[in-house]
């Protein structure tokens, strides 16, 4: 057996184990085995319904959709300045700031859980919304920055002097020229900062004050307790949920970027 074969084979069975439980979680969330295991009884939907009807579970999810879109889109706008400023401006200390924006990657999310909370704590600050929703924009916030600065990195700087010598305003600039080169990066991060923050257990169970759950949290404490097959039914739904946001962003991307070709296209020959 050839060297290469050797390599397919080996990367086959790391997918498979990788993606051989989530395939179970899934195919065990239609299974009407009440106990939610093997041998898989037939097909229902029972526990789905049963995850309709049930208030905790619908409540946490609107708790971490919530979540991850103030989470996104804080983290979205002040990565995006953040790397236009690493980008395109000199100032004292960049290096510093820009090592301290990526450093969040770099330590153990349990320790910068705990760090976080003892600061607030120190500052007699109570734990709050607030306070998870600060500690999801920084664990969020390098991934944003390190995607946008990769794509503005490749924009040239000259277009953006030649509209500004036209009479285009820094401004008008921003948002004619340079978002609009920049977008899918944007939206890229957006969607790395929104699957982070909704998939959050580590930070989340140091942050969240009591009565407050989301998704993941809701998921760890029924587990406690014992394996329904209402946390198959959501793990189904997290799965899905996660793999079908930016599918339908990728898709929507093109579609803009077809429209963007076909009527520039129309102007070419217009002119």
């Amino acid at each position: 057996m050839s060297g290469w074969s050797m390599i397919r084979i080996a990367t086959i069975l790391v997918y498979l184990f990788l993606f051989a439980p989530v395939a179970v979680v899934i195919l065990l969330a239609f299974n009407a085995n009440q106990f939610g295991g093997f041998p898989i009884e037939g097909f229902s939907l029972r526990w789905f319904e049963a995850l309709w009807n049930n208030d905790a579970i619908v409540r946490a999810f609107k708790t971490s959709l919530l979540l991850g879109l103030l989470t996104s889109a804080v983290s979205t706008t002040l990565g995006t300045m953040a790397a236009l400023a690493m980008v395109r401006y000199d100032f004292p200390g960049k290096r510093t700031i820009s090592t301290l924006l990526v450093a969040p990657i770099l330590i153990p999310e349990v320790v910068l859980a705990v760090a976080l909370l003892l600061f607030l704590q120190a500052l007699s600050m109570p734990k709050s919304f607030g306070l998870l929703l600060m500690g999801h924009v920084v664990f969020t916030l390098p991934f944003v920055v390190l995607v946008v600065q990769a794509r503005l990195v490749s924009i040239r700087r000259d277009v953006e002097e030649a509209a500004m010598s036209l009479g285009a305003t820094p401004v008008q600039t921003f948002f004619e020229i340079t978002l609009p080169l920049m977008l899918p990066a944007v939206m890229a991060g957006m969607l790395f900062s929104f699957t982070i923050s909704f998939d959050d257990i580590t930070g989340t169970l140091f942050w969240k004050p009591g009565g407050v759950e989301t998704v993941p949290t809701q998921i760890f404490a029924m587990l406690r307790n014992s394996i329904s097959p209402e946390i198959n039914a959501l793990g189904a739904v997290m799965v899905i949920f996660t793999i079908a946001l930016p599918l339908i962003a990728a898709s929507i991307a093109r579609v803009m970027s077809a429209r963007k070709l076909r009527a520039s296209n129309r102007k070419t020959q217009t002119a």
